[in-house]
Formats: structure tokens, C-alpha cells, sequence
């Protein structure tokens, strides 16, 4: 499954020089914890999150509790949003995108190596084209039991690995995949079942695909 069948298209954005006030009520009206900063081309230029207010709004005032834990004065990334008025002042940059054609196994290492809830999805010049979440790769997860055989008749066994369904017997019960049958080499035997177990919603993959040669 690709990013672009699961990612949002109807993104909010901001630009680099909103106030962060104005910024801070379209993520609280919209309900959303953050949203790619764009310039006037449509190219991302980084992100605005949740954090990166809450920096702000610790400001320097004397912090105590779970705030002064949270929020370390001596930490480069809180000390530069201090002061910041802007979008432009307190958004994370570089931010970490992904193009459309991306596997959704790609976008969820990434979040999960880069620590981020968000990844904006942006064609070969760099400009926004979704945003791809958490919640997504979620959903995707969720599919029923049909739409993941599907995928792994289609694009696995056809797409990737050129065998035709009819030397491999796919059934799926629970997101617990089995396949059956022989394919021409050993090679392929070992490979079927690890490009299954990337399918979003593939809880488990048992195989006893055999090779004829």
C-alpha cells in the first residue's frame, strides 16, 4: 500500500510569517496537533506542532512541576521558541517529508525513528501534496481481511514478484495470512512471505510455499 491511498489531501497549512497566536487557534479549531508551514509556492518548508506552542507558552516564567520537567531553559530547541512571535520563529525545520509513492512500512519507520506524529507528503520539487499521520497508518492497519488478500494477490504476488495466483493459494483469517503452493525457485519461496508480512494489516504470515527447483 502506497501513501498517497491513505494520507489526507484537505491539509491546513501556515506560513512562515503568521503570527503564532493565529496559528495556535487554527490548530485548536481545527482539533489538529500540528500542520506543514509552506511558502508561496507550496513547498514545505517545516513543520508546527503542538510542542512547538507549548514551548512558547511556558515562556520564562518560573516553571515547577511537570512544566519545569517538560520544559528545560537550558535546552536549545525551548530557548529558541521563547521568543518567538512568528510561525517562522518557533516551526521544526528541516521537515521530515515523504513522496507519494512511498510504502506505508516507509512512513511508519520514519515516524517512529524521527519521533514525529506527522509527515508531510510532498511531490519531486518539495511541495505539499498530503500529510500523512499516525491515525492513518492506523486506519490502513484496520482494513478487513479481503482488501489485505487482495493487496498481496495484486501487488505482491503479481506487481512484485511477477507468479501468478494460481501457484499460490492466499487465505487471510484475522490479518493472519497463509499461503500455500510452489513457486519456480527457492529464492522466491523465502521472499514471498517477508513482502506479506509488509502489507498494512498482516498481523502474521505462515508459509509452506515450496520450490519446484
Amino acid at each position: 500500500m502506497k501513501v498517497h491511498e491513505v494520507m489526507t489531501v484537505d491539509v491546513a497549512t501556515t506560513t512562515p510569517d503568521a503570527l503564532l497566536k493565529e496559528a495556535a487557534l487554527e490548530l485548536a479549531t481545527r482539533r489538529i496537533s500540528g500542520m506543514p508551514v509552506i511558502d508561496d509556492y507550496g513547498r514545505v518548508l517545516g513543520v508546527l506542532s503542538e510542542a512547538d506552542i507549548l514551548a512558547k507558552e511556558g515562556g520564562e516564567q518560573e516553571r515547577t512541576g511537570f512544566l519545569q520537567w517538560f520544559l528545560d531553559p537550558s535546552d536549545l530547541w525551548v530557548a529558541a521558541r521563547f521568543d518567538a512571535v512568528t510561525v517562522g520563529d518557533a516551526m521544526s525545520w528541516p521537515a521530515k517529508t515523504i513522496e507519494p509513492e512511498a510504502n506505508v512500512a516507509l512512513a511508519a519507520t520514519t515516524m517512529l525513528e524521527e519521533g514525529v506524529n506527522r509527515l508531510p507528503v510532498v511531490d519531486k520539487e518539495g511541495t505539499l501534496v498530503g500529510l500523512v499521520s499516525r491515525g492513518d497508518l492506523v486506519r490502513a492497519f484496520a482494513r478487513s481481511d479481503a482488501e489485505i488478500q487482495h493487496e498481496i494477490e495484486e501487488d505482491v504476488l503479481r506487481r512484485v514478484m511477477w507468479l501468478s495466483p494460481s501457484e499460490v493459494h492466499v487465505s487471510v483469517s484475522d490479518g493472519i495470512v497463509t499461503l500455500t503452493g510452489s513457486v519456480a525457485s527457492a529464492a522466491d519461496a523465502d521472499l514471498l512471505p517477508k513482502f506479506a508480512r509488509r502489507v498494512p494489516g498482516v498481523v502474521e504470515v505462515g508459509s509452506t510455499v515450496t520450490a519446484r527447483v
